[in-house]
């Protein structure tokens, strides 16, 4: 649907209230949108935001919003419908009120019925009112409405979280659901159920599955009429349960016989009260969405700055974001659309999901160009070379940076401007000749390289020998710093703070599955301004980002810490590691050994055997037959007995079954997550695993690992230690070498306490935990044992993370009241350490946020919640991120220096992975007693802690990682 059809005689819109008003609670979920009298707006935001794109893009006729209204007669059919639902959040109770006032200063009607739900109510008006003529959309996220869509009935769903509004009709739901008629779509919610609202189906039946069964039967009654034609377990559970399945079918259906008159006139469109919404906007401090629906300027809304520290708005970071052109009531304050068409905006939007109305490239003046012959691509070469800053993007023919070859490049300096340059892939040499051609802009040492996500365009060029030079500026990283819990990907960006909806790239290959194309099987005409959007939209980020990132104090860590370790994961992931599949595979059978042991033993102590892997028979079997666990059992929102970690770990002091049970878990997840899939990771190209380093994941800074997650190999077991001797050199000219920073947190908390006692161990190279246990336990150095010691370590560990006692108690096998004593002790000893703690929760609630000693920001935005769990959770990261995320911060710096240091000497060593505080390196033979002291030097003097605690590393060597570690 765009702007400029024609709108309908009759166009009806009913909007499905609960669940637009859940699904913009949810967006912000991560960033709330709290205003100075710390009232969470989100919903009521989200909700006014999607309403008033409806009004404004699709222009209906009549409109109705449908709200439930309590228990209905599906509570009467079934006691348990929905019974499992939590129950519905603090801030949309406070919410609701709200949106039904801006819903009546719309003057649009509210419609419930008591005794039924919104859906039944919209099913049954949506019908009424198609034999009256209307076009009518029913407005939801809930696939549910598909069994209602007729050629006149549509679902719209709004735009969200990145996504293009989309409209459902009869094609679409019978593609979708793979049905000839859309009313099947209640067979298949009834077969498969629906665990949000507590309907069950029928056991074993998943989407997949009822797609099929309803594809061959027609229907659930069919199917059950026709149980004789199943096999096995499918029709055991058919045959058992299908008074069961015929229920959730009714249970899912949307009835259209409510009792309530379609009056067509009172849902007509008509003017807004214009006074009540301003009032409404002031009291929420929704400046910018009063400007876009009243056409007034925000400076006489209600000031976002809060009076004292409970607020959260002024600590948010803001970003300049345009607001729509026009008004509800005309066509707004020229100065301010202006204003917004030329990105002069200021910093007076907070940064979030935006959920209004956006632009496509249809709606924005823009001068895309193809670039496709020889001369063009010189006069291109010639502009790129004179300028200061170039935003750059790759179009490929995969995902796989081994493996994808290039289609094309796109460059774009100023706004609205672009180039695309297709590169022939057919031919390898024609290929490699043209990116030589842009050779010398790619190598440029000073020209500014702009990229969303641009690591991944350095490992395409490296494909063609082509080792782009920095400095860099990757859009995808700077909004990171500036929100590290939200979503990163460019549409998502473009929308938020740019208003604009990028074209889809399934518009042009299609959408996922066996007929998708590839970039590479279009005309680069099609491609052309798609690709030139791409680098055109990143640059206009990377204006919009650089002033707030300044703003923060953020663009230093930018500049000097995550743009520069780009290229250094870049050569890290194209290096990869060497597999022993060999040993791999004789590890796999020596696991699989221990684990039929283990079911032998777990067997024997049943009395029976059982699926172990069954958390329904395996909670049968503890504690119905064996009955173990008084007073710790407890059950699962679907009535099973819960068995997971947490509860065998209480278990196992005094039921041996508990202990054999997490064992034989543990070493069946060793064998399948990675000594038996490790090996089938290996890249036929050079016979090395690689793997993906992600900057823009974890809130503390730390990088993570993806294809294969090489951080998670397990350390702490004997069993787990094993795998590591499976990650070898990658010839017999090289010998791995790891460098392991040691105790680099604890370092980092004595620092920033400033504990005399922990600062002193430090210097004189004492053993910290040696040191912590004499002053517990209050014994000299020389009778601290081994297990004063190991309690020792837990706590000063254990504090990091803001350990409880009970925790403490499980950790290290004492009582609570032990425990309570040891942190009480601990806290007397070490005060410095305790005043630290309770001056970053503090500070905390004034800022809402805790930062690292470079200004890394993590948001605390429970800091100050009324829920006390919540609460207490977000305390325990105040005092642990600034810790954790420091030490993120230096070994990044670290793998920067040493990467740099590697490449100016000319080296052969290179650096193969970054496990938590640990780098390992396949370090040419030769080189290991030149290299070895430097990577420690540059690993110590990474980054100087303010007082002085010195960072110690610890390097071994060896044939294996095992023998390295």
């Amino acid at each position: 649907m765009s702007d400029t059809a024609a709108t309908p005689a009759k166009k009806l819109f009913l909007l499905d209230a609960f669940a637009l008003i859940y699904r913009s609670h949810f967006a912000f979920a991560k960033n709330p949108r709290v205003n100075s009298k710390g009232m969470n707006t989100g919903a009521i935001l989200g909700f006014t935001n999607t309403l008033v794109e409806v009004l404004l893009k699709e222009k209906p006729t009549h409109l109705g919003v449908c709200f439930d209204s309590g228990k209905t007669f599906r509570h009467e059919k079934d006691e348990n419908y929905k019974a499992n639902r939590q129950a519905m959040p603090e801030d949309i109770g406070i919410a609701i009120p709200y949106i039904k006032q801006i819903v009546e200063a719309f003057h649009i009607p509210i419609l419930l019925m008591a005794g039924f739900e919104a859906d039944d109510v919209i099913g049954t008006l949506a019908q009424k009112a198609e034999k009256e003529g209307f076009e009518v959309f029913m407005m939801t996220p809930d696939k549910d409405y598909c069994q209602l869509v007729t050629e006149q009935i549509k679902i719209y769903r709004p735009a969200f979280m990145g996504n293009a509004a989309e409209v459902l009709d009869v094609a679409h739901v019978l593609e979708r659901f793979e049905i000839e008629r859309t009313e099947q779509v209640i067979d298949i919610l009834g077969l498969q159920g629906d665990a949000s609202d507590n309907i069950p189906g029928i056991p074993g039946i998943g989407e997949k599955t009822a797609k099929t069964l309803i594809k061959q039967f027609g229907s659930v009654e069919n199917l059950i009429a026709n149980v004789d034609k199943l096999k096995g377990k499918q029709q055991e559970n058919v045959r058992n349960f299908a008074e069961q399945g015929l229920l959730s079918k009714e249970l899912a259906t949307i009835h259209v016989n409510v009792p309530i008159e379609f009056e067509a006139d009172k849902l007509l469109m008509d003017a807004p009260d214009a006074a009540r919404l301003r009032e409404l906007f002031e009291e929420l401090e929704f400046r910018q969405l009063a400007t876009r629906v009243l056409g007034e300027s925000a400076a006489g809304a209600a000031p976002r700055t809060p009076a004292g520290p409970v607020g959260r708005g002024a600590r948010r970071p803001k970003v300049a974001a345009p607001s729509a052109q026009g008004s509800l009531f005309g066509e707004g304050s020229a100065a301010v659309i202006n204003a917004a068409e030329n990105g002069d905006l200021g910093t007076d939007v907070v940064g979030e999901y935006y959920d209004g109305p956006t632009k496509t490239l249809e709606d924005v003046p823009h001068h895309y160009h193809l670039v496709d012959t020889p001369e063009l691509r010189k006069s291109l070469m010639q502009f790129l070379l004179q300028q200061k800053e170039v935003s750059f993007d790759t179009e490929t023919t995969g995902l796989n940076t081994m493996t994808a070859r290039l289609v094309g490049l796109s460059f774009s300096w100023v706004a609205g401007e672009a180039y695309y340059v297709p590169v022939p892939g057919d031919d390898a040499e024609a290929s490699q000749a043209l990116v030589d051609e842009f050779r010398p802009f790619f190598e440029h040492p000073t020209i500014l390289k702009i990229g969303q996500n641009i690591k991944y365009d350095l490992l395409i060029l490296k494909n063609y020998e082509v080792r782009v030079s920095g400095p860099f500026f990757d859009t995808m990283l700077a909004h990171y710093l500036i929100e590290p819990d939200m979503r990163h990907n460019m549409d998502v960006l473009a929308e938020t703070y740019l208003h604009y909806t990028p074209v889809p790239i399934t518009d042009l290959i299609g959408a996922k599955g066996k007929n998708q194309k590839t970039m590479a099987d279009l005309d680069p005409a099609l491609v052309s301004d798609y690709a030139c959007e791409d680098a055109d939209v990143t640059l206009q980020l990377r204006h919009v980002f650089e002033p707030v990132l300044k703003d923060l104090g953020l663009l230093g860590l930018l500049v000097d810490v995550e743009n520069p370790l780009v290229p250094v994961l870049a050569d890290i992931e194209r290096a990869g590691v060497r597999i022993d599949s060999g040993a791999m595979n004789e590890y796999s059978a020596e696991l699989q050994g221990y684990v039929q042991e283990l079911e032998t033993q777990i067997f024997k102590e049943a009395g029976q055997e059982f699926n172990i892997g069954s958390p329904k028979q395996l909670g049968e079997v503890l504690f119905d037959k064996m009955d173990i666990g008084k007073g710790k059992i407890k059950k699962t929102k679907t009535g099973q007995y819960a068995t997971g970690e947490e509860i065998l770990s209480q278990l196992a002091t005094d039921n041996p079954i508990a202990g054999l049970i997490l064992e034989y878990r543990q070493l069946s997840k060793l064998r399948s997550t990675y000594v038996e899939a490790l090996p089938q990771l290996v890249s036929p190209l050079d016979g090395r695993v690689h793997t993906t380093f992600n900057q823009a994941v974890t809130a503390t800074g730390r990088l993570s690992s993806t294809n294969p997650n090489l951080q998670n190999i397990p350390i702490r077991t004997e069993k787990g230690r094993e795998i590591r001797k499976a990650f070898v050199p990658r010839d017999a000219d090289h010998i791995l070498l790891a460098a392991d920073y040691s105790q680099v947190e604890l370092r980092i908390m004595a620092d920033f306490s400033g504990d005399a006692t922990m600062i002193e161990a430090f210097r004189l190279g004492q053993d910290v935990h040696t040191s912590t246990a004499s002053k517990v336990f209050k014994v000299p150095l020389s009778e601290v044992d081994g297990e004063m010691r190991r309690k020792a370590k837990t706590v000063n560990f254990g504090i990091i993370y803001g350990i409880s006692a009970f925790g403490l108690a499980q950790r290290i096998g004492i009582s609570r009241k032990e425990a309570v004593d040891i942190i009480e002790t601990y806290f007397q000893e070490f005060p410095s350490v305790k005043q630290f703690m309770d001056e970053s929760i503090n500070r905390a609630r004034e800022l809402e946020y805790a930062e690292t000693l470079l200004k890394r920001r993590r948001y605390l935005r429970d800091i100050n919640s009324r829920n006390a769990t919540l609460r207490g959770y977000t305390e325990r990261n105040a005092i642990n991120a600034p810790i954790q995320g420091t030490a993120a911060d230096i070994i990044k710096m670290a793998m920067i220096n040493i990467h740099d240091w590697l490449i100016e000497e000319k080296l052969g060593t290179k650096m193969i992975l970054q496990v938590h505080d640990e780098l390992v390196f396949d370090a040419v033979r030769e080189e290991v007693d030149y290299v070895t002291p430097k990577i420690r030097e540059l690993m110590t003097t990474a980054l100087l802690l303010p007082r002085g605690v010195p960072l110690e590393v610890e390097v071994g060597t060896g044939d294996n990682w095992l023998k390295a570690h």
